[in-house]
């Protein structure tokens, strides 16, 4: 009776990791810079502009703080 009751109590609660995403957190698209040319509103993106402007220079994208949305 009591391995009854230990059964049913751990099927009933179990702990779930919290998500490492939190619902007030905030998402940005990665923009590259073909977008940061024709926007030119914010610092970070000026910046990016001029550091893909030297040659030979690969980059992956900066995020945009003007495409923010939530999670």
């Amino acid at each position: 009776m009591n391995d009854v009751s230990k059964a049913k109590n751990s099927k009933a609660k179990k702990n779930t990791p919290a998500s490492s995403i939190d619902k007030t957190q905030f998402m940005m698209k990665v923009v590259t810079s073909d977008v940061c040319a024709r926007c030119r509103k914010c610092e970070r993106g000026l910046r990016y502009l001029e550091k893909m402007s030297q040659p030979g220079v690969v980059g992956k994208g900066v995020p945009c703080i003007l495409t923010k949305g939530r999670a």
